[in-house]
């Protein structure tokens, strides 16, 4: 794979507009910038540029180290005693979106969540950020007992209709589709999830649906190819595709196998 070689601020502009993205829309972004050649600021610029000054940017500031039953959670802790991570535990800091990092989400996420005049949402686990006049309405509004339905961010993007950037990284960590999930019916099975709010090892319980991203990739593999437009970047593909008809075939190939059941 090749494509042309991009990794100033105006050729990233240019390489987002020329793939589609327009000057006042609503863009969510997953990225991985590993071995790309660019700097997350570079790319935050760049996409800004191509969203003019009435566009908004979007990225996922997810917080899975916040969890005792998450992967993240589990790598941190793998080698520690029960009574070493007892000590963890009970250690660690409260989610606050202001100042709580976002390691697993790479760093133009974390770019964007620290850049001055960035409004983040404030779930414990599944916060998103943005820059742009239309950060504050989209993400403002995001119930701490929904990771990405209906009382979530994710809805209102999808009422924008906004559109997401792959940024060298698969369908498998496309976070809309979860929103497929909340609109299954019957609904889906639901769990209790924990995260630390208020003070450093304060765990408090919530519900809401069980999250599967397992097949996230074969979804995004059976969409139509016309739903996106696809470019390279250093050897893997960009695709920009809207939320709404992505989410709405996301949900029907789900209905088809899932029955509401995660």
């Amino acid at each position: 794979m090749g494509g042309p070689v991009v990794t100033s601020r105006a050729e990233l502009a240019q390489f987002f507009t020329e793939l589609g993205v327009h000057p006042g829309g609503v863009l969510m972004v997953h990225a991985s910038l590993g071995g790309a050649g660019v700097r997350a600021a570079d790319v935050r610029d760049g996409l800004l540029d191509a969203l003019g000054p009435d566009g908004t940017l979007v990225v996922p500031t997810f917080t899975p180290e916040n969890s005792f039953t998450s992967r993240a959670y589990k790598a941190l802790t793998a080698a520690m005693s029960e009574s070493e991570e007892a000590v963890f535990r009970a250690s660690v800091p409260p989610f606050d979106p202001a100042t709580t990092p976002c390691p697993t989400m790479g760093v133009l996420a974390e770019c964007v969540r620290t850049t001055p005049g960035s409004v983040r949402s404030g779930h414990p686990h599944t916060s998103l950020a943005g820059l742009g006049p239309r950060a504050a309405e989209l993400l403002g509004g995001h119930d701490p007992h929904c990771h990405l339905g209906e009382t979530s961010p994710m809805a209102e993007l999808y009422a924008a209709d906004a559109h997401v950037l792959l940024l060298r990284v698969g369908f498998d960590v496309c976070s809309a589709f979860h929103l497929a999930e909340y609109r299954l019916s019957p609904a889906p099975a639901r769990r209790s999830y924990h995260c630390v709010v208020g003070g450093p090892g304060r765990w408090t319980a919530y519900e809401d649906i069980v999250l599967d991203d397992g097949d996230f990739g074969a979804i995004g593999a059976r969409l139509p190819r016309d739903l996106w437009t696809e470019r390279e970047m250093a050897g893997r593909a960009v695709l920009l595709f809207g939320v709404r008809k992505a989410v709405d075939l996301a949900g029907v190939q789900m209905s088809g196998y899932r029955h509401g059941l995660t």
